[in-house]
């Protein structure tokens, strides 16, 4: 692996930095994978982990993984995994607001275009709350700590997570102690229209003294937003979206009193207002076996998109230029069972059952895609569309893990694993006048429906073991056998070209399977009880699958198809080959610590974002390989009493190794990725640092100070900026708060984007889309946009 010159004396002189004290962060440790239990930390400032599923010292750890304390989360507001990214090397989220959990990239492993919608679902790498795997971003209540895996996990987590894994370790029932915390913050946000608010609360009952236990934790969250929709039809398929024609992209819309007559306002529409709630039953029937029983919800809704349209129209940094709203409600409900049981001093079982259903509905503005279609469908003055979405998921999962105890110079883990995922979604496009107006008997307006059933049934064995020859000296191998199958169900219909009320699908089924194993080596070497070195060579692989697109009839009957050929039905599963090595490291006394790593990954079989041949329609398809590499460092320090400076940094080299043909689709086009073009939705460079102190003024009373800076790189919106695609600029964004603590309450008052920084994060659709058609100006294009500043209150009380 070559990595350049610079970046590792970058590397080098943070170290140095941070000898003598003048490098600093929000407060991050190294950790490892826990176990149902949060492991506790010291008040040396050691953490206690559970990279290898036994609780040990971090500085024993030989793996690669970043955990965000409860006091990290609380202090910088990281509120959900939107703001994670700031401040663990490594990891690039896309906040692409409300409507969607966000993109998520590890170590810079996404071929795919970014996007303003963001992501509600991503097989590259898996979320955990405490044992259970989903993909939500459920809010940082009441949590021991966020713990992010980068690499491959499969040898020791249920889910083959290829890229790596982001786990919340939620605190667990105590039947020890009655407690209680009190959280409520309200702040005001630069352009918004309103003031922000949020309250939640945590307690811990124990019921019965030392055997059952409820721990409750809930909130509601509200965002006054700040993106207004200035151009919204009055009344559709009547009032004119675009008045003024024909106009340039820059033009104006039209009159005041063309405005007035055809369009409204409204102000802030990417609000979010969320509800959660964790409720968690610990039993404790007998010394040795613990069982949580959790019921998990979560809501959230906007109307819109923290996005704005280019400038189109002459609209600015916060105004969105679509005709409709586009709101979205996103619900999650999880059952689970987790227990641990010890098998005397041989082995501990460890066993979590979930099932998890989470139901979304959205609609979007869908008239710059209708009209791109080049159906004429503009020539009805009146016209626009828009969609109506729903996707209802459930997921049931069973794992089992044993872990040794016995002791001596081997230990192992052995699990396995079960995971039965279906997906049941409908889409509709409305075009409302325009059946009308073409002289169409179709009341229900509906131009384009398609619906998708999947059923994806995954099963593993996995295990490690670990062999001690002498106290400093440990080798570890560990093995995935994986299998799945995948069933899917969707069709596709033209309801304008059918009788009213019929909605004739042409449907397909189509089902593959595959397997596979997996495997991971690693090695470490204790220098001294405070200096570690560790490598690790492991395997990943992400399931194929059966595209939701019914097979073309060949030959291709005349008129419009919408179809895959052949070789566009399935797709296989991708591999990545990670090779890492690091030291980990506690010095002087305690005062600094932290871990430096060097990775490279190889990625072959990329499961690509395709277009069928045949209508346009998005599939995946399978090409190309790509190589990741680069440097990641994270640390802690406390050069003096009441002083501590963290900081991390990581550079990410990620890059095509051999030519995709036809990768790039634009308006009219394509282009030919090419070896050596840099992957897209992950930052080359990004680090942050942070400086927090705390002084004692009087008996239980502490002010406590801290300033944050963070850096994040440029990122490209499709492979090499090419095929119309963007180099979206670094920016550099600051916090800030000072608070008052005395006894059990503490306030304080902060700063969120101090300077209001304005940034593109994501972009929809490639600047080929900025074009005007018979004289209608496109607002298909967009940008995601940062959250600007923050001021605001917050009280934390404990009971």
């Amino acid at each position: 692996m070559r990595i350049p010159a610079r970046t590792l004396l970058l590397s080098a002189s943070a170290m140095a930095c941070l000898a003598t004290g003048l490098a600093a962060t929000p407060a991050f440790a190294q950790s490892a994978a826990p176990q149902a239990d949060p492991a506790p930390s010291g008040d040396s400032g050691e953490i206690i982990v559970t990279a290898t599923r036994r609780a040990i010292s971090l500085q024993d750890v030989p793996v690669n993984i970043t955990a965000v304390t409860a006091d990290s989360l609380k202090n910088q507001r990281v509120d959900d995994i939107r703001s994670l990214a700031a401040f663990t090397p490594g990891l690039t989220i896309q906040d692409t607001g409300p409507r969607a959990t966000g993109t998520i990239v590890m170590r810079g492993l996404s071929a795919s275009d970014s996007s303003t919608f963001g992501d509600n679902g991503n097989n590259m790498l898996a979320t955990y709350l405490g044992e259970i795997p989903l993909y939500q971003d459920f809010k940082f209540i009441d949590m021991n700590r966020v713990e992010v895996l980068l690499g491959p996990q499969g040898t020791l987590y249920g889910v083959g997570t290829m890229a790596g894994a982001i786990r919340y370790i939620p605190n667990r029932p105590d039947p020890e102690k009655l407690e209680a915390t009190l959280h409520a913050r309200a702040f005001t946000e630069a352009h918004s229209h309103g003031l922000g608010y949020s309250v939640d609360w945590a307690v811990n009952l124990p019921i019965v003294e030392g055997k059952i236990a409820l721990r409750t934790a809930s909130g509601y969250y509200y965002d006054p937003g700040f993106i207004d929709y200035n151009y919204l039809v009055n009344t559709p398929g009547v009032s004119t979206p675009q008045p003024n024609q024909p106009s340039s992209f820059f033009g104006s819309l039209g009159t005041p009193d063309q405005l007035a007559a055809n369009l409204h306002s409204v102000k802030d529409a990417n609000f979010e207002k969320t509800f959660t709630t964790r409720n968690q039953l610990g039993l404790f029937p007998t010394e040795g076996v613990k069982v949580y029983l959790s019921y998990v919800h979560q809501e959230t809704s906007t109307d819109g998109r923290q996005s704005n349209g280019g400038g189109v129209f002459g609209t600015g940094k916060y105004e969105a230029p679509w005709r409709y709203l586009e709101p979205a409600n996103r619900v999650t409900d999880l059952w689970s069972a987790e227990a641990e049981i010890e098998l005397g001093d041989i082995a501990e079982l460890v066993s979590a059952t979930a099932f998890t259903l989470q139901n979304n509905t959205s609609s979007v503005d869908v008239t710059d895609l209708l009209i791109d279609l080049d159906y004429g469908y503009q020539l009805f003055p009146q016209f626009s569309g828009y969609t109506k979405q729903k996707a209802r998921n459930t997921q049931f999962n069973q794992e089992l893990r044993l872990v040794s105890k016995h002791g001596g110079p081997f230990s192992w883990t052995l699990g396995g694993f079960f995971n039965r995922q279906k997906t049941d979604s409908t889409y509709r496009e409305i075009v409302p006048g325009f059946p009308a107006w073409a002289g169409i008997d179709r009341p229900d307006q509906v131009e384009y429906a398609s619906y998708v059933k999947s059923n994806t049934k995954e099963e593993a064995v996995f295990g490690e073991v670990t062999y001690s020859p002498i106290k400093a000296l440990s080798f570890t191998a560990g093995g995935r056998y994986y299998k799945y199958d995948a069933f899917v169900d969707g069709g596709q219909a033209l309801p304008l070209f059918q009788d009213y009320p019929q909605i004739n699908f042409r449907s397909r089924t189509g089902a593959t399977k595959d397997s596979g194993t997996v495997w991971k080596f690693n090695a470490s070497y204790k220098f001294s009880p405070d200096v570690m070195v560790y490598a690790t060579y492991s395997k990943g692989y992400r399931i194929g699958g059966v595209n939701r697109v019914a097979p073309c009839v060949l030959p291709l009957p005349p008129g419009q198809n919408l179809c895959a050929l052949p070789n566009e039905l399935t797709y296989t599963p991708d591999t990545v080959k990670n090779k890492e090595l690091g030291i980990r490291y506690t010095l002087f006394g305690g005062k600094l610590r932290g871990n430096l790593s060097i990775f490279k990954v190889d990625w072959d079989g990329i499961q690509l974002d395709g277009l069928t041949t045949n209508g346009a329609i998005g599939i995946t398809v399978n090409g190309g390989k790509a190589i990741s590499q680069g440097v990641e460092l994270n640390f802690t320090a406390k050069p003096v009493r009441g002083l501590t400076i963290n900081g991390s940094y990581s550079y990410t080299d990620a890059h095509l190794t051999e030519d995709v043909p036809g990768l790039l689709k634009f308006r009219h086009g394509e282009e030919d990725a090419k070896a050596g073009d840099r992957l897209p939705g992950s930052t080359k460079n990004s680090g942050s640092i942070g400086v927090t102190y705390e002084h004692e003024v009087g008996l239980d009373q502490t002010i406590t100070a801290n300033w944050t800076t963070s850096y994040t790189g440029d990122i490209l919106s499709r492979v090499g900026a090419r095929g119309f695609g963007e180099r979206l600029p670094a920016y550099t964004t600051h916090r800030a708060s000072i608070g008052y603590t005395v006894g059990k309450i503490d306030t304080r008052l902060y700063i969120d984007n101090i300077f209001d920084k304005f940034a593109v994060v994501a972009v929809s659709n490639d600047l080929s889309r900025r074009v005007t058609v018979d004289g209608i100006v496109s607002r298909y294009y967009a940008n995601s946009i940062l959250s600007p500043r923050k001021i605001g209150i917050e009280t934390t009380i404990k009971f």
